[in-house]
């Protein structure tokens, strides 16, 4: 959950940490290209809580049913309070963010606090058989946040069935393009100082990317991030995480983790059309 450096893959978690009431984010980080959502994918959501830690993160999430949102375990695990939620596709341009401070961060945002500011509220749950990020067979890097009323107007995204990804021939893996979702903002040319691509914060909007498969687990689908990939348009990074990857329509993984600082490399996204992601899911469906 929180923002790191993954000693098992040498990658660093997608969510972000937040700090004070703005975004400035340590480290600040984006999806790499991509294109402003608007509306295409209105049922994907912006959350951000308070973990036991004292910090404050957010990741991405979608809305699986009308009062459930489907998210990254490391974006549940160790959550404390209420969690907020929102579905503007623009957050901010620039700052500040809008979204209010807890008054005791150390339990996190009362319900009462989230519903004052305008926020939905919902609470975490991580797949018990989360593995931290120490076991490749069993990532299993998924959470849930149950909202704490049904959302009206905006229909769920549907999870793909069984073994959908195994339907993909090895050889078409790299021809096949996956939509990722999520609140990272791009990683650009810098306004002052030096002119490397660098991750900003602003403007925190919901954005698309094509991603091209690269390699398949029977956990983890990667793809590959760069936006100068002649078959994509960008990547995943911190933010993004927990948020939607769709083929044909349907989510078949979550953004789990990247390789790089700056996201210019392949992604990880973990499997949602597998028994052990879909039976534990199934238990916060109608």
């Amino acid at each position: 959950m929180r923002t790191r450096v993954l000693a098992l893959l040498s990658t660093a978690l997608l969510s972000t940490v937040l700090l004070g009431s703005g975004l400035a984010a340590s480290p600040v980080s984006a999806s790499t290209g991509g294109t402003p959502d608007g509306e295409a994918h209105p049922n994907v959501a912006l959350i951000l809580y308070y973990a036991d830690d004292g910090g404050r993160y957010r990741c991405s999430a979608t809305l699986i049913d009308e009062d459930v949102l489907l998210t990254a375990a490391h974006c549940t695990d160790g959550a404390v309070g209420s969690v907020l939620v929102t579905f503007k596709s623009v957050i901010a341009e620039k700052a500040p963010s809008g979204f209010p401070t807890a008054a005791n961060p150390s339990k996190g945002y009362t319900d009462a606090e989230l519903a004052a500011a305008g926020f939905a509220s919902g609470t975490s749950s991580t797949h018990p058989a989360y593995s931290d990020f120490t076991d490749p067979d069993n990532w299993n890097d998924v959470g849930i946040v149950q909202l704490d009323a049904p959302v009206a107007g905006i229909t769920p995204a549907t999870i793909a069935g069984l073994g959908r990804l195994d339907q993909i021939a090895s050889s078409q893996l790299r021809k096949t393009l996956f939509t990722a979702v999520g609140y990272g903002t791009e990683v650009r040319q810098s306004d002052t100082g030096p002119q490397n691509p660098t991750p900003m914060t602003y403007p925190l909007i919901r954005r698309n990317v094509q991603m091209p498969g690269q390699k398949l687990t029977p956990q983890i689908l990667q793809a590959n991030g760069n936006e100068n990939d002649p078959f994509g348009t960008g990547g995943t990074c911190f933010g993004d995480s927990g948020g939607p990857v769709f083929l044909d329509g349907t989510i078949v993984a979550v953004t789990s983790y990247g390789y790089t600082s700056n996201c210019r490399y392949l992604g990880g996204y973990q499997r949602v059309d597998i028994a052990v992601s879909q039976d534990w899911i199934k238990t916060f469906l109608d």
